[in-house]
């Protein structure tokens, strides 16, 4: 019995799960290896902080959908992949062999050039490290004001600050100050209506910003910044931007610029066709596509089916990013920016949006 092996449970991999009971059907073994038994939908994360959504409403059970549709789970992590043995090294010890292996193992923040220690310091992914802030926040905040610094100016820094902010009003808690650290301008990526629709939903609750300001190091009770100057904190949360896991160059494997699996527009590996990726660990060949999760949802289907084409011979489908899509930010409150194209909206609409497209996605896949 031929062996699919994948790596990771994130959104990427969703349909494959679900139809494991075809690939079982013609003559394959599914296993699949991730470090939880639940992966959790990044697009609700910010909401879950801000005390919107309890855990257990934004995440996939999925050793529970993978072992109910007969598959095999294992709780660990892969720490390289010998392509040319087609055999998995994993942080446990054992090996894994595959003949088909599909890589959906996310995304990291980057830690480069900021050397942090204590228990002080979260980063915004994985997931369950905004539970642990939650947690940290609403114990310390009931009897301290807290200065929490946020390093980073995109989407996921303002994701934060607000739903922070959010959660500090909701749960009564002491005076909460946030501070918002980018060494460019705050949103500099976004349409300009978009940066000011977000920076003045976020100022008008008393988020502080304070751009050009390069972090050199974090540390348990505060930030240096390039100039020499020292800001206190009380928490950090660093959001500044995420690259994919190094294990696949460190294997060999031919990655992109940013590290990620280089696939080809069929999601399939060049140099070692099979191996396929999706999500925010691969680098796309034909185009560079930026990391969010519009990409692995819509990868989905495309890696399921030309998983099947592999094993049975039938010919691949090529992956089409479509261009353009909707980008919703929560900034809490229950409030929202909404940006497409040319249309950009602020309020409680926009949040409204995103809650109803966000809940249709997870019911979709959530099982257990």
């Amino acid at each position: 019995m031929r062996k699919l092996v994948l790596i990771g449970g994130g959104h990427a991999h969703l349909s494959i799960i679900r139809d494991i009971p075809q690939f079982v059907e013609r003559g394959m073994a599914v296993t699949i290896i991730a470090p939880s038994p639940f992966q959790y939908y990044s697009g609700m994360g910010p909401g879950m902080l801000g005390g919107d959504y309890r855990p257990e409403e934004i995440r996939f059970a999925t050793r529970a959908a993978v072992e109910g549709a007969g598959g095999r789970f294992v709780e660990d992590l892969v720490v390289g992949i010998d392509a040319a043995r087609r055999r998995l090294r994993l942080q446990s010890g054992p090996g894994l062999a595959y003949d088909l292996l599909s890589c959906n193992c996310g995304s990291q923040v980057s830690m480069e050039g900021l050397p942090a220690t204590g228990d002080t310091v979260f980063t915004v992914k994985p997931i369950e490290q905004l539970l642990s802030l939650q947690e940290r926040l609403v114990t310390r905040g009931r009897s301290h004001s807290l200065h929490v610094a946020i390093i980073g100016g995109g989407p996921s820094a303002a994701e934060v600050a607000g739903n922070i902010l959010w959660l500090a009003a909701r749960s009564n808690l002491s005076a909460v100050r946030v501070s918002v650290f980018c060494r460019g301008a705050f949103m500099a990526r976004s349409a300009r209506r978009v940066q000011h629709l977000c920076r003045g939903m976020l100022a008008g609750r008393g988020v502080e910003f304070f751009e050009g300001h390069k972090v050199e190091e974090v540390r348990p009770d505060g930030l240096l910044t390039a100039d020499g100057r020292y800001f206190s904190a009380d928490l950090l949360c660093v959001a500044t931007g995420v690259r994919p896991s190094p294990f696949f160059a460190e294997s060999g494997l031919p990655t992109g610029s940013d590290g990620g699996l280089l696939v080809n527009a069929f999601l399939q590996s060049p140099q070692y066709p099979e191996i396929f990726g999706g999500g925010d660990c691969i680098s796309f060949a034909p185009a560079p596509l930026a990391r969010v999760g519009v990409h692995a949802v819509r990868q989905n289907p495309i890696l399921s089916a030309n998983l099947l084409a592999a094993h049975t011979g039938r010919e691949l489908t090529p992956f089409q990013p479509n261009g353009g899509y909707l980008q919703i930010f929560n900034l809490g409150w229950q409030r929202g920016v909404l940006a497409k194209g040319a249309l950009a909206f602020s309020g409680r609409l926009a949040f409204l949006i995103k809650d109803l497209i966000d809940r249709r996605f997870i019911r979709r896949f959530q099982g257990g």
